[in-house]
């Protein structure tokens, strides 16, 4: 594709897109058009997504300006490109299916990775029932916790018993350089916690505002009963008469147990105390919904970022929601990103992608065959694609779905029987092989599998042998 004309003028070319993709388009052609060397306009026709956009349709609405000289569309256009170059006398091209990929349809594909440093809502993680764990059990999960993003480390007490050890615990914690709050009912747990430097309180209702009112400590406010709104409201005007710094939580319901309402007062909550702060506990969420938490952590970020929720109270008690504070953390920051930049929260980064593939790049059937009779080693190339494991080295090419199959098969035609560490090695290759095919996650050979954050590096068997020096390596040259 030249970027000049035949005169030395840029070359000048409209992309089309629809109304939700229009900003993002135009960040990535700002950036992109000085380092390719092409000038641009862009044409948004009246479609919200621009997968949608079809040949007639273009041909009934698109305007082209008299100074381009060829219109690129997106790649899911359907439609027969030849009838719009008669039609409006320029060229028209399919451009990459994602316009975050023009980058590498040009030429120029390493970008620039985007800022996500910034976010607005801060993360309590409770430490659950903390009563029954030892003080180093403590500390430990406090740590991890503020690894994993956390701000402040809540700290979970026993409802209907009270623990004489609050307060030291709490001390505990503030010394080792984290900020507390409690989570407690009970005065004595609470007003301990107070004197030894726990900053809030959780939380705060008509059974406890005479005295929990008179701490001088900032309180999380809530109803009396989750559906009471009412009460709320009474609750923060008492708060206001006495002084007492708070944050109101309507509370966010388990589904099935009034999830949709509870949403709705949070709605409620912004549009009635518009300069308070909102606290949501998440856990209700999370903790009680069997399925990957990832996902809703991301939703409910988006949530809290749009309503001004600057807050969330997280758990991490069960184990489907064991990196929960994590994940909240990487979707905070993505949808700070994305409202603040008005782009769409994809194509920014891939960390909460963990069961699947953001992408699948394959060779297609063709290539592999090709590939197949090219080789003149015996080394074992490895590929998933199309729903099968394809083996292949110089004796052969084998593909299917079962790897028990394969290792027999491909076996039975080697002169030479293989050793324990290359049949491991195989062994292994096509168990992330089958994980990656039954997933929908990107196999390449001798690379770990793609999880997001959860990502774990590994050697390659390559670079063990040459680091121990024996032999001949078994993976692909």
């Amino acid at each position: 594709m030249n970027k000049n004309d035949s005169i030395g003028h840029p070359e000048r070319i409209l992309f089309v897109t629809g109304r939700l993709a229009e900003f993002s388009l135009r960040e990535v052609l700002e950036k992109l058009a000085p380092q390719v060397g092409f000038e641009y306009e862009v044409a948004v026709l009246n479609v919200q997504v621009a997968a949608l956009l079809h040949v007639p349709l273009i041909r009934r609405r698109l305007q082209v300006p008299e100074s381009i000289d060829w219109v690129m569309l997106p790649g899911m256009c359907k439609g027969d490109l030849q009838e719009l170059t008669d039609h409006f006398g320029v060229r028209f091209e399919r451009g990459p299916k994602d316009h975050f990929d023009l980058p590498e349809f040009f030429g120029q594909a390493n970008r620039p990775p985007r800022d996500l440093s910034g976010f607005d809502i801060e993360i309590l993680a409770e430490i659950n029932h903390a009563p029954l764990l030892s003080d180093e059990e403590i500390l430990r999960q406090a740590d991890l916790y503020r690894n994993s993003g956390a701000d402040l480390i809540d700290v979970g007490c026993i409802p209907g018993e009270s623990w004489s050890r609050a307060g030291e615990v709490v001390r505990l914690l503030v010394e080792a350089g984290h900020r507390v709050s409690i989570d407690s009912f009970d005065q004595a747990e609470v007003e301990a916690a107070v004197n030894n430097g726990a900053e809030l309180i959780l939380s705060c209702n008509y059974s406890n505002l005479d005295w929990v009112s008179r701490l001088g400590t900032e309180v999380v406010a809530i109803p009396d009963l989750p559906e009471d709104f009412d009460s709320l409201h009474r609750i923060v005007d008492q708060l206001l008469q006495s002084n007492t710094p708070f944050r109101i939580d309507p509370i966010l319901e388990p589904i099935g147990y009034g999830f949709g309402a509870s949403l709705e007062r949070y709605y409620r909550a912004r549009r009635e105390f518009p300069d308070f702060e909102i606290m949501m506990g998440i856990g209700n969420l999370t903790e009680l919904t069997e399925v990957d938490t990832a996902g809703m952590n991301l939703v409910l970020a988006a949530l809290c970022q749009e309503l001004r929720i600057k807050s969330v109270l997280a758990t991490e008690v069960i184990n489907w929601a064991r990196t929960a504070v994590t994940e909240f953390d990487h979707a905070r920051r993505l949808v700070k990103y994305a409202i603040e930049n008005k782009t769409l929260p994809k194509h920014i980064h891939y960390q909460l992608v963990m069961l699947r593939a953001p992408k699948l790049k394959q060779l297609g059937a063709e290539a592999l065959q090709n590939l197949a009779s090219q080789i003149r080693d015996p080394n074992y190339r490895i590929f998933a694609e199309e729903n099968e494991i394809h083996v292949m080295n110089r004796d052969g090419y084998w593909k299917g779905t079962d790897p028990y199959e394969l290792f027999d098969q491909f076996q039975a035609v080697v002169s030479k029987s293989l050793d324990a560490s290359h049949a491991f090695y195989l062994g292994y290759e096509m168990c992330k092989a089958v994980t990656a095919l039954t997933l929908g996650k990107q196999y390449q050979q001798d690379q770990p599998l793609s999880w997001g954050f959860l990502t774990q590096e590994e050697v390659s068997a390559q670079e063990r042998r040459q680091e121990e020096r024996k032999g001949p390596q078994c993976g692909p040259r």
